[in-house]
């Protein structure tokens, strides 16, 4: 008798640590998605005000962006960003996993794009693809 309550006692610890595990998990995964989403919409506001004052949207890869915004550009015009944004040792900004973000352009906006959690970039016909694309 006393053998089946402890496994069951031991059943149920494991469960309730493996409960928490996924909840710490979830939490983290949550609070590093809305800090992505509070990054992008400085971003795109930076970028729009760069538009405005310069004229066209920044050329060339993320490093070359970040540069252009920090006052490499045309008219030396420089863009701060709401709160500091984290950068990489080449200059780019990078979404909370550490990986760096995509930026692409066109004439009615912007696409910013994250590798997300797994820090790779999947295409659209990956299953477990966990990619975050933010446009505006």
């Amino acid at each position: 008798m006393k053998r089946i309550i402890l496994i069951i006692g031991l059943i149920t610890i494991l469960a309730g640590l493996g409960w928490l595990v996924r909840a710490w998990t979830t939490f983290r995964v949550s609070a590093r998605t809305q800090r992505l989403n509070d990054d992008v919409a400085s971003m795109f506001e930076c970028l729009q005000k760069y538009k405005e004052n310069v004229g066209t949207y920044p050329l060339g890869g993320n490093a070359e962006i970040v540069k252009s915004l920090k006052g490499r550009n045309s008219k030396n015009v420089i863009i701060l960003m709401g709160r500091k944004t984290d950068l990489n040792e080449k200059g780019e900004f990078v979404d909370p996993w550490g990986t760096p973000l995509r930026i692409y352009f066109s004439d009615s906006g912007i696409l910013v794009r994250s590798a997300g959690p797994n820090r790779r970039f999947d295409d659209s016909t990956v299953l477990d693809c966990d990619d975050y694309f933010r446009a505006n």
